[in-house]
Parts: C-alpha cells; structure tokens; sequence
C-alpha cells in the first residue's frame, strides 16, 4: 500500500498516538511505518480508541458496529501484538500500547511472514536513527525518564548489598514477577535488517506479568520461569550488556539487554548524555588509581563512551595516563567495574538522590504534567465506563511534590483538582 492513500487516516492514528506522553512526531516515515503495520481501515478505527484499557463493549460503543465485529477487529489486533489483551478480574481488556516502549517493538520481537520485516526495520532504522525527532522526543522531551538501567549486581560491595533498594535489583524483578517472557531483541532485530547488527545475543529481550502474558499468548514471546531468566541474565552480564527497564518502582513491564551499538537508549545516551535521556541507577564507579594497570578495558566496554584516558600530572612533574570517568553521563551499569582485571573499580552511591515513580500511572501522570498534556489522561473521550481511572490518577497527582501538584493544577484548570490539592498541603 503507497503511504499516501488513506493518508487522513493515518494522520487520525497519528493525532490519536501523539495523546501519550511518549508520541510519535509526524513524517513520511512515520506514515509509511503506520501504513505497513495498519490497514487504512485499521488505522481509522484505532484512532478512535481510549489511552486507558476498555472492553470489547466499549469499542463496538465508539465504532459503532456489533460487538461480535468489534471482538474480532480487537483479536486481530492483539494476534498482531498492536494491542495487548488481558484478563482483570474475570474481564477481557484491551490496551494500544505507545509506540516505544510498545508496538514498534513488539512488530520485531519475533521472526514474521505476514509483513515485510526488512523494510520495517530499514524504515525504523530512518526514523530513529537518521531523522531523530522521535528518539529526542522519546528520550528528552520530559524530566521524568521512560526508562532506567539496573546495576549489575555482581559487582556490589557488601556496603552496596545493605543498602540496595530491592526495586533497583533486575533479580527482584525478575522473581517477584507473575509472567516472565522472553522475546527478540527489537534494536539488534533492526539493526540486522539496516545492515549494522552487532554480535551480541538476539533472545534476551524480557518482559513481565501482563505484557508478557499478551505477547505469550500470541507468539511473540516465549514463557520461562524465574530461574532460565536469571540464567540469561547472567548471559547479559557476561555480554556485557546494560539493563534497561520501566522506570518504576513497582510492576516493571520490561528489562532489556542493550548493546552501546544497537540499542536506542544507548545510542540516545552517546549522543544526548549530559542531557540524561535515562534514568540512571543510584551508583558511580569509582578508580582506584594505585592499583590501576590502565590497561583500557573499562573504556572499550563502556556503552557509552563514558570512559577515557587521561594525562595527569604527577608530583615530580612528569605525565602519566589515567582513567577518567565522564560523572556527568555515566550510566552507573557498572560494566566496567566487572570488566576491570585488576579489581581498581568499585561502585560508590550517588549523593544525589534519585527518585524513581511508584507505577506506570505516578510516571505517566508525571510525564504528562511536564508535557503539558495531563487533560488527555484524564479528560479521555471514550474511557469512563468507571471512576477507577480517574481515581487512579488523581491519587498520583495527590503523590506529587508541590510544584508538580501547582502545575497539574494550572494544567486542568479544574476547582475540585485545587480543593482536593489544598486539603492534603494543609
């Protein structure tokens, strides 16, 4: 199908991705992406759909059509893994999830034949990679970041291990999950199709309880227990790859295991780093410089470049080489430290704090405030078949420091959001 037919409707889904936080800044690559994942038909009918889960109800109300027509539109979807279905409480619902992290990903997390594979990843690789409006948008268009790397934590001291939150351990999260799944790495997947794929490992890519049940269910993930995924997350650390996951603190819906060369937080913390396109975890590494042979290691596995060597001056005048770490966009991995033979790394708190939001909503609602687009998560044309929503957001909002709550507040414009903001401030 050419890009250009039907292009109001892909213009329609566009506007209707663009309502998230994390939205997708119009071009002609974007169309051409949209109309190889979505028939015009398609295209129109999920840019009428709520942010927030519904039912097959809801959308049969919205498109107007029977709801046995609107159960098979959404199945289709789902078996496509551009929604995501799920059971809450004994009732089906359905989500179109952003498209990062969310469908772009999930059209690469296996190998199909019912689409054109090579040319989605060559059309991805140009919108993320050449033109960059998305990836800037993704990465820093908010405070608050979407993503956030784990430690890798066979490289903590014992003072580390006391004080360790368990929500900043990939092992916590990988045992206290419901769903374990494990899929294809999306980013080296398309890289493999733009010709610049690495070596590292391609079925690494996890995801957790409700996502990972969806993308199970369709084939686009393969079940594992808590052990094989703590096995491959030892293979990751080995690879030297960084963990990436969900920026909160509880139901994390993904880990990845990014390569410095494919992945596109990476490439995004290379390029933009002093601007912090991901949350990074709570530790530095630190030189033992008495010790360090300055053999390089830890500059060639840095992912991003966040290592060099240096020349310093010694007391009786003479230059020497040493290792100098970039604090301003180091990550905290701790990659390096692993990779350090001769023990002179180790990882050291942060002095400032970092402050990771409690679920997807407390992060969404915090994006959203800082976009300027709170109104569209909770004034959502079609989504209030219950209160729940709305009280779930609010009760974010009521989490919030002063100055958020002030913004949310001028945001909406609304009486009540002030009445209920001044109760809790006094």
């Amino acid at each position: 199908m050419s890009h250009r037919v039907g292009k109001s409707a892909y213009k329609s889904l566009e506007e209707r991705l663009n309502r998230f936080p994390q939205g997708a800044p119009p071009s002609e690559t974007l169309y051409k992406i949209l109309s190889l994942l979505f028939s015009e038909k398609e295209a129109a009918y999920v840019a009428l759909l709520p942010i927030k889960p519904f039912t097959v109800k809801t959308a049969s109300h919205i498109w107007k059509i029977s709801e046995a027509e609107a159960h098979k539109i959404l199945d289709e979807l789902a078996g496509r893994a551009i929604l995501l279905d799920m059971n809450h409480q004994g009732i089906q619902k359905y989500v179109l999830p952003p498209p990062m992290a969310g469908f772009f990903e999930f059209s690469m997390m296996r190998t199909r034949h019912d689409l054109d594979q090579e040319l989605l990843g060559q059309l991805y690789y140009q919108y993320l990679n050449v033109e960059e409006d998305f990836v800037k948008q993704l990465f820093l268009g908010t405070q608050t970041k979407l993503g956030r790397i784990f430690v890798q934590e066979g490289v903590l001291t014992r003072d580390n291990e006391v004080h360790i939150l368990d929500f900043e351990r990939s092992s916590h999260i990988i045992k206290e999950a419901d769903d374990i799944a494990i899929s294809t790495c999306y980013c080296r997947h398309k890289m493999h199709h733009a010709g610049k794929a690495c070596d590292a490992p391609m079925d690494i890519c996890m995801t957790f309880n409700s996502t990972a049940s969806s993308l199970v269910k369709h084939h686009y993930a393969r079940r594992v227990d808590a052990p094989e995924c703590l096995e491959l997350l030892h293979q990751a650390y080995e690879n030297n790859l960084v963990q990436c996951g969900e920026n909160v603190r509880e139901g994390v819906t993904f880990i990845c295991n990014c390569c410095g060369c494919c992945c596109e937080a990476m490439i995004a913390a290379k390029k933009f780093g002093m601007l912090h396109p991901v949350q990074t975890t709570a530790y530095i590494p630190e030189v033992i410089h008495k010790s360090c042979s300055k053999c390089g290691r830890c500059v060639k596995v840095c992912p991003i470049g966040a290592i060099g060597i240096e020349n310093a001056e010694k007391s009786e005048g003479q230059d020497e080489k040493r290792i100098k770490i970039n604090e301003e966009v180091c990550l905290g991995c701790g990659v390096c430290v692993r990779a350090c033979s001769s023990k002179s790394m180790l990882l050291r708190r942060r002095e400032e704090k970092i402050i990771t939001p409690v679920n997807s909503v407390h992060r969404l609602v915090m994006m959203a405030i800082e976009k300027g687009t709170l109104q569209e998560l909770i004034f959502d044309n079609h989504a209030f078949g219950s209160h729940r929503a709305m009280a779930a957001v609010l009760s974010a909002i009521l989490k919030l420091p002063p100055v958020k709550k002030a913004m949310a507040s001028s945001q909406m414009k609304s009486i009540y959001l002030e009445k209920l903001i001044s109760k809790v401030n006094v």
